[in-house]
């Protein structure tokens, strides 16, 4: 497959050189802090140890959460699960009417749902009780590799969301009221981001949005180049914003990077194989996972300059999570790496039961495929089943103190403890 090499016109005054040097000296974190919000989380340098593990019975695709020692995660099983971070008890469930493929969102005492439904819901954290219920239009899966739904997002007092049903909503966070919505041309999967009164979105259809928090209405689109495989270029990829950027990955093997007043372009980086769907800014370093490419990188994000790429092996659908001087991040075989965020090296990668049990009915000792492959495998579908039977991990991990959390498509939640 070839790459593609769009190529943006740089916007290099010095203004923004001077606006980037600024941030670049300041620094953008998101890596974790301890309790009291001074100290970055010390490095799981050491391989992690299994404390519990959950099994729910069905695949996971969406991240857990960790808010006052209990873990949240729902999974195709169409159940939310609260489980006590220090011993892995069940606390209590809540069922919805869909599969649940987004990360629940915390503010205060309650939790916004994405209910895989069409139903998004505020949810007593501590109960699992029923506050309110928004329904949209109704979900819908745009295809086998559609893996995740949009997660909702606190801006100030609205709940934005994307929908299967085409749109962009914001409720007013406390009583579920649509405040406004917008339609796009297909359906909005991945979570928005929001920064300087834009709300940003991205839309199967091809399109990139900055809508008018406060409205609703449209600033700006970008469309997407496309690719051979994937004309429409649809933005499965949630944005991630940094400065006067928004940067987002789409199916058209394309990362993006835009300005968020104009919604042009600074620069564009091409895969020759495949998405680029995960992309995370830490320490003012802009890290990008890739699917068949298989590939991390450690990237300047006013430039897409790359300071180092690394060959992960499998497939990156999750996002990474972060410590002093090491990331976190799973692959659809089945492990998780702990990495130094330095230098791109592996310091040690935890395997799942299910990659252990499994493996060599679809790999060699090395994790590539044997030569008999494609006899096995012969849909995109099965390679799905394969991944589900691998314990793929398709979740962002999540630390709280001496606890490194994830899901799998075997069902699992692990929560693994400092070693």
């Amino acid at each position: 497959m070839a790459s593609l090499r769009i190529k943006f016109r740089y916007y290099s005054s010095l203004c923004i050189q001077l606006i980037a040097f600024l941030f670049l000296l300041h620094g953008v974190s998101n890596a974790q802090k301890s309790s009291d919000g001074t100290n970055p989380v010390t490095d799981f340098n050491r391989l992690p140890e299994i404390s519990w593990v959950l099994e729910t019975g069905k695949p996971i695709f969406a991240s857990p959460v960790v808010i006052d020692n209990l873990v949240y995660a729902g999974g195709l099983d169409s159940i939310l699960h609260a489980v006590d971070l220090m011993t892995g008890k069940e606390m209590w469930q809540f069922r919805t009417g869909g599969e649940i493929r987004s990360a629940v969102c915390p503010a205060g005492n309650k939790l916004y749902l994405n209910g895989g439904d069409g139903s998004v819901y505020a949810i007593e954290s501590l109960s699992g009780k029923v506050i309110w219920e928004y329904k949209t239009q109704g979900e819908k899966k745009y295809d086998f590799a559609d893996y995740f739904h949009s997660s909702p997002v606190i801006c100030g007092d609205l709940l934005c969301f994307g929908s299967g049903d085409g749109n962009v909503y914001a409720l007013n966070s406390e009583t579920g009221q649509k405040v406004w919505s917008f339609k796009t041309g297909n359906v909005v999967h991945s979570t928005p981001a929001y920064d300087h009164g834009k709300l940003f979105a991205g839309s199967f259809d091809g399109y990139f949005y900055a809508l008018d928090l406060k409205t609703g209405e449209l600033i700006w689109k970008f469309k997407t180049v496309g690719h051979r495989y994937f004309p429409l270029g649809e933005v499965q990829g949630s944005p991630c914003v940094f400065g006067n950027l928004v940067i987002f990955g789409a199916r058209d093997y394309n990362v993006y990077c835009l300005d968020q007043l104009k919604g042009f372009g600074h620069w564009n980086k091409a895969f020759s194989k495949g998405w680029g769907l995960s992309n995370s800014i830490c320490d003012s370093v802009l890290y990008t996972g890739s699917a068949d490419e298989r590939i991390l990188i450690a990237a300047n994000p006013f430039t897409g300059d790359e300071s180092w790429r690394k060959n992960m092996e499998f497939l990156i659908f999750g996002n990474n999570a972060y410590t002093d001087g090491m990331l976190y991040v799973g692959t659809t075989i089945g492990k998780l790496h702990g990495i130094s965020r330095k230098s791109g090296e592996k310091v040690w990668s935890f395997a799942t039961g299910s990659y252990q049990d499994n493996r060599f009915r679809y790999f060699r000792e090395d994790d590539s495929y044997r030569d008999d492959i494609y006899e096995i495998i012969k849909s995109n579908e099965q390679f799905l089943e394969v991944e589900c039977e691998l314990g793929g991990i398709f979740s962002t991990p999540v630390i709280s103190g001496d606890f490194l959390l994830f899901t799998s498509t075997n069902g699992m939640l692990y929560c693994l403890k400092r070693a």
